[in-house]
């Protein structure tokens, strides 16, 4: 015989509720994105469109032979402001990375339910136009998978676009016969630009083994170096940059210690090679050893494991040591103590 009547409840316990804080994500300001964004395509058509009037005159980008010109050529662009339309290629493709990459971050704190920005380009009077771009998290990340994910995937992103960019540019780029005009900076390339230049011809018929210096590259291809660049120095394995993100979603108790590491590589190779890494060096120490903390368990899938010895070998194959020739720390004082 069965008791279908219910059991007497239990006695009345009065429960007070927990403090539930509610994050309200302040409004987007579209019009800061929008203006910023047209600042950086004015920036990158600028230099786009000396380094492409240089390229169509057989001459290697960042050659300047009129000491009046500066590096960031405004003047010269808007004398006959026809001139930026031949930035396009240069502006469309570098932006397209940059994009790309932040994109990659963006959709997967949206996946995640992780508040973010969207990209903040930074329109710079450098050589290239500009500075990259950037997004804000504004909500904590709450799991170490989600953290890896959203690291990872911005590399991840820039990486496929400008190898493609490279693939496609490389055959339009050439070697030039006879007596070559220097460039006033050298360019340093990846493994990765070795590696592609091997495998294709180039708009002359030539392919294969000649020396990367001697080769004229299309703007979209310096362009694809610049992406390159921007995904190696991303993936330094320290401090808060992605690179920083990915270790620390593998292991929390390793991020300090790998982080030391890289800021103590980094020294000697801003003697040796380029002196901009001591810059990295000091922004590293800045901006912080420690990293927001984010739940420990659970740990990181095997798979994602497997993906972080990619973006490894993405960064050894889009690392340039030297990525300006004749630009390392012994050399600049070198140079300073001898004017």
């Amino acid at each position: 015989m069965s008791d279908l009547n219910p059991p007497l409840p239990a006695p009345a316990t009065e429960y007070l509720p927990a403090d539930v804080y509610v994050i309200r994500p302040p409004n987007p300001r579209y019009w800061l994105h929008i203006l910023l964004f047209v600042a950086t395509i004015f920036t990158t058509l600028v230099v786009g469109a000396k380094m492409e009037f240089d390229f169509l005159n057989n001459a290697p980008p960042f050659v300047h032979g009129d000491e009046t010109l500066p590096l960031f050529p405004v003047g010269w662009a808007l004398h006959e402001p026809s001139r930026l339309l031949l930035g396009i290629p240069f502006s469309a493709t570098l932006l397209l990375i940059l994009l790309a990459h932040e994109m990659g971050h963006y959709l997967y704190c949206r996946y995640y339910g992780v508040y973010a920005t969207l990209p903040f380009f930074i329109p710079a009077p450098t050589l290239i136009g500009t500075l990259g771009a950037v997004i804000r998290i504004r909500s904590p990340i709450r799991s170490r998978c989600a953290l890896f994910d959203i690291g990872i995937a911005g590399p991840i992103a820039g990486f496929v676009v400008a190898l493609t960019v490279l693939v496609i540019a490389m055959p339009h780029s050439h070697l030039m016969p006879g007596v070559m005009t220097n460039s006033d900076i050298e360019m340093g390339y990846p493994l990765i630009f070795r590696m592609v230049a091997a495998m294709l011809p180039r708009a002359n018929g030539q392919g294969g083994a000649s020396s990367l210096q001697d080769i004229y590259f299309h703007p979209t291809a310096v362009a694809a170096w610049v992406g390159m660049f921007a995904t190696a120095l991303n993936l330094l394995p320290g401090g808060q940059l992605d690179g920083g993100h990915i270790v620390f979603a593998l292991s929390p108790r390793a991020h300090r210690i790998v982080s030391r590491l890289t800021i103590l590589a980094l020294i000697p190779m801003a003697f040796y090679f380029w002196a901009g890494w001591l810059l990295w060096a000091i922004l590293l120490r800045i901006s912080g050893m420690r990293h927001p903390m984010v739940e420990e368990w659970p740990g990181v899938t095997p798979g994602r494991r497997w993906l972080a010895g990619l973006a490894l070998v993405m960064m050894v194959v889009t690392l340039t040591p030297a990525p300006f020739a004749h630009s390392s720390l012994l050399q600049v004082v070198r140079a300073l103590r001898g004017q």
